[in-house]
């Protein structure tokens, strides 16, 4: 299970875990948990947790020891891969894009983004806007839709 995290990740989770065995038994009170998940930037809620702790705590101690705070870690840490993402994206466009001609206009555009961010103000949609559609056509191809909801960092 604990394949899927990479090297950082997993030397991200033994230094969160190192911290929190204070008594340095090689294992965490699950109430810990939660607090090493918030630090990592991790939300869950507390019956999440509870259900997880008790598949996990697999000797029903109420501790987890490294490798089973790495088992539940993993199920939130584990990034859905880049082509996933692209194919779920890809999808998203073709909806967007009725006529099919590869495009879609910037207006659609600002309506998918208030969707996913309702706090955005009017003044920093524009401005997203403009950084995308550099040229001033009034449309988004698909290459640059993916920069916008990728944040670019390919």
């Amino acid at each position: 299970m604990t394949e899927e995290l990479g090297k950082e990740q997993i030397a991200l989770l033994k230094k969160a875990f190192d911290t929190f065995d204070v008594e340095k038994k090689g294992s965490i009170g699950t109430v810990m948990v939660s607090t090493i998940l918030n630090m990592l930037g991790i939300h869950v809620t507390e019956k999440m947790l509870a259900e997880i702790i008790a598949e996990v705590d697999e000797d029903g101690s109420g501790e987890l020891e490294f490798q089973e705070f790495c088992i539940l870690a993993s199920r939130f840490m584990v990034e859905e891969d880049a082509e996933a993402l692209q194919a779920e994206l890809k999808e998203a466009f073709r909806l967007y894009d009725k006529e099919g001609n590869g495009y879609i206009s910037t207006d659609v555009l600002k309506e998918i983004i208030k969707e996913l961010d309702d706090k955005i103000t009017p003044e920093e949609l524009d401005g997203m806007i403009k950084e995308i559609d550099s040229d001033g056509s009034g449309t988004v191809d698909f290459d640059e839709f993916m920069e916008v909801m990728t944040g670019g960092d390919d």
